[in-house]
């Protein structure tokens, strides 16, 4: 078991930048692959990125790659979401997701993931 909290959300305009952070406690937390989802008013939660165990690959969603880096510190059970040059479209409650399973971070297996309570980004233009 593995518990999250979340944390950096807010409100920003539009090209600017926000870092998001995770805490994680529990098991050991370098036992776990890491991701980031988002949920939009009346979309579906989506994937962002994710990170392996050991923080050496790292996958991200077509919408943010090349903006968005996911990270993790292993010795601080936390891993980052860094988010630059955001737009309105990014605006979504972020949630951060855990997983012994590297396919369920990376797709999403809602059911199997551990979440944490999400955090409110608001970009405006």
């Amino acid at each position: 078991q593995v518990h999250l909290v979340e944390s950096g959300g807010g409100s920003v305009q539009a090209g600017g930048s926000l870092r998001l952070s995770c805490a994680a406690s529990g098991r050991t937390f370098s036992s776990y692959f890491m991701g980031w989802f988002r949920q939009a008013p009346g979309k579906e939660r989506e994937f962002v990125a994710a990170i392996s165990r050991g923080g050496g690959t790292t996958y991200y969603a077509d919408s943010v790659k090349g903006r968005f880096t996911i990270s993790r510190d292993n010795a601080k059970n936390t891993v980052y979401l860094q988010m630059n040059r955001l737009k309105p479209e990014d605006t979504a409650v972020y949630y951060c997701a855990a997983s012994t399973s590297l396919s369920d971070v990376r797709y999403g297996n809602i059911d199997r993931l551990y979440w944490g309570q999400g955090t409110q980004v608001t970009v405006s233009s």
